[in-house]
């Protein structure tokens, strides 16, 4: 059986973490099972580089940045085959490039173009455990490129997909895929199973037990991995394609995304084209936007609108620059922005075929006095901002409503103690 696992900075923290690791890892080779192993820096050695980096440079150079950043997965492939080698253990380490990874040139944030595994496969026909970096790979100009947080992810499922592995897991700091972010509702379900769909949207939504990209290339070429805890063997979340089953649960979970904030454009002028020129400018400078709301305006002479969107916090300052940089040829008269915002979601391919489920959710909020800033909906997804100070109130509040069961188990549990 070819196994393909990957491990996150948390597994991977310390040296003692990387030996539990290892011996994980020799338990499959010594099964008799081809072994591929992913993993990420050591926990905090990423924001560690990026501090440094900025030290130096408010905005450094983004090419020298994924240079930089690439340094902390290659420490880690190098000391997992080291312990590797001290159980006996033969294993090879490799980087993002030497594994046949090559992707596009837009740096720090690359998308993967394509997998050529060949010299992995010549390891494994070896004997060997081969180690991969992941976060990393470079383009066709042999350049170093990063795929964005939490890319290692998306390295593990395109290698599983390449390789056409039996098995992938990705092992993190958690037991699975819980209804809600227990370190904040302690009374959270993990779940047994959950569809692409209401994974994708739980990851892009701000959970952040998987990379949205990674679980998009894994429903593209149907790949069914497990997400399970590093720190002890109990089974985890089985990630797979929709069953019927699954349409019988109408929420499957909820998350929060407090690395947001807001953009909002005044005045901008009211004719066909304004809102493509806005955000086909952001387009072009590879920013990606979530949320967007144009309010009506009123029938007079230079009608004018409002544009509000939603981006990730860290590009807030990429975007206001330019769009203030553009502002006399898009027209718009003010630009205001707020990074003290979050966005809640409740997700379940359930939605499709049952109704009222946001109007529960109003409703729960408006007897809690939480106030909605934004909303947006898809198929099986109701997606809100609010305050940043009112967010994990929020969050409670909705795990509550849409798993009474789970607050009546913990109440119990209360009581008993």
């Amino acid at each position: 059986m070819l196994v393909v696992q990957k491990y996150g900075g948390t597994s991977v923290a310390n040296l003692e973490r990387i030996k539990n690791v290892a011996s994980r890892i020799a338990e499959y080779w010594e099964r008799g099972d081809q072994v591929v192993v992913v993993v990420s820096a050591m926990s905090g050695v990423t924001d560690s580089l990026i501090k440094m980096a900025h030290g130096l440079l408010p905005s450094p150079n983004r090419r020298e940045m994924d240079v930089l950043l690439a340094t902390g997965e290659q420490t880690t492939i190098a000391l997992t085959a080291i312990a590797l080698h001290a159980l006996g253990i033969p294993a090879t380490s490799m980087t993002g490039a030497q594994a046949g990874i090559t992707t596009d040139g837009a740096h720090t944030r690359a998308k993967i173009r394509n997998v050529s595994p060949v010299r992995i496969r010549q390891c494994l026909n070896a004997g060997h455990v081969v180690i991969v970096a992941g976060f990393q790979g470079q383009t066709d100009d042999d350049d170093i490129t990063t795929l964005g947080r939490g890319g290692s992810d998306l390295t593990a499922i395109a290698l599983a997909a390449a390789l056409k592995a039996d098995l992938c897991q990705i092992y993190t700091d958690v037991e699975g895929v819980y209804t809600a972010d227990p370190r904040i509702v302690p009374n959270a379900q993990k779940l047994d199973e959950i569809s692409y769909d209401e994974m994708l949207e739980l990851a892009s939504l701000g959970a952040k037990v998987m990379q949205s990209r990674s679980v998009e290339f894994a429903k593209k070429f149907e790949v069914i991995f497990e997400v399970r805890s590093s720190m002890n063997k109990k089974p985890g979340t089985i990630v797979k394609e929709e069953t019927k089953s699954m349409e019988d649960v109408i929420i499957r979970g909820i998350s929060m995304d407090k690395n947001q904030a807001k953009v909002t454009l005044a005045q901008v002028p009211d004719r066909p084209g304004s809102a493509a020129r806005v955000f086909g400018a952001l387009g072009d400078a590879n920013l990606s936007v979530d949320m967007i709301i144009q309010n009506g305006s009123p029938k007079t002479a230079e009608p004018c609108t409002d544009i509000s969107f939603t981006i990730e916090k860290p590009f807030l300052k990429r975007a206001t620059d330019l769009l203030l940089g553009i502002k006399n040829d898009l027209g718009f008269n003010g630009l205001a922005h707020d990074d003290q915002i979050a966005k809640i979601s409740i997700v379940g391919v359930g939605m499709k075929s049952h109704s009222g489920v946001a109007a529960q959710m109003f409703r729960a909020l408006a007897e809690a006095g939480i106030n909605i800033q934004m909303i947006s909906t898809s198929e099986i997804k109701v997606s809100i901002i609010v305050d940043i100070e009112n967010a994990d109130t929020a969050l409670k509040v909705l795990h509550a409503a849409f798993f009474p069961e789970a607050a009546k188990a913990d109440k119990i549990a209360t009581a008993k103690n």
